[in-house]
């Protein structure tokens, strides 16, 4: 992740939650197809239902984020792990619709909104705490679904982050001024 160094709350969470959907979107581009519907076992999630809950939980919170609470009366929690999407292009269209209402959101607030007092599930947050509650949660099921497109990738996987072996020559790179491919 290109790091920029800004004070500004916003612009930071917005590129924060940038980098982890591009390193997600690596992932998932390297899944294929049959691992992003597949379980390791009966008590786990599937790509697809992560996705599906990651899109619903976007929706819900972010929409009319400043002036409706953040759990949506009309947001079916519970079916977001059941009957996940059938195709890729589905779960894409799932994917690029919650991004879009959370990053709009996030595109319109203002450093005088951090402060400002939103609900989730009729518990009163501070916008940045909403924030920062996304954050934990987001990259949470981000890591799910790296761990699982791995899994799923096997040998053809290439690393989102730092590759293994790499650390000392992406350190040196950093401290000559190279740019990081990341």
């Amino acid at each position: 992740m290109a790091h920029e160094l800004t004070t500004s709350y916003i612009k930071d969470s917005i590129s924060l939650f940038r980098h982890y959907k591009r390193m997600a979107e690596s992932a998932l581009a390297q899944c294929p197809d049959t691992g992003l519907f597949a379980t390791l076992d009966k008590e786990s999630n599937s790509i697809a239902i992560i996705v599906k809950h990651l899109a619903g939980n976007m929706r819900s919170r972010w929409t009319n984020f400043l002036t409706s609470d953040g759990e949506k009366p009309d947001r079916d929690r519970d079916s977001e792990f059941e009957e996940p999407p059938k195709t890729r292009a589905e779960l894409f269209t799932l994917w690029d619709a919650g991004w879009q209402v959370f990053l709009d959101a996030l595109d319109n607030l203002t450093e005088a909104d951090v402060t400002k007092t939103v609900r989730i599930r009729a518990e009163p947050h501070s916008v940045m705490q909403a924030i920062n509650r996304q954050v934990a949660h987001y990259a949470l099921h981000i890591g799910q679904i790296i761990f699982l497109a791995k899994h799923f990738a096997g040998d053809d996987w290439k690393p989102v982050t730092v590759p293994r072996k790499s650390s000392a020559q992406f350190t040196s790179d950093v401290v000559a001024g190279k740019k990081s491919q990341r």
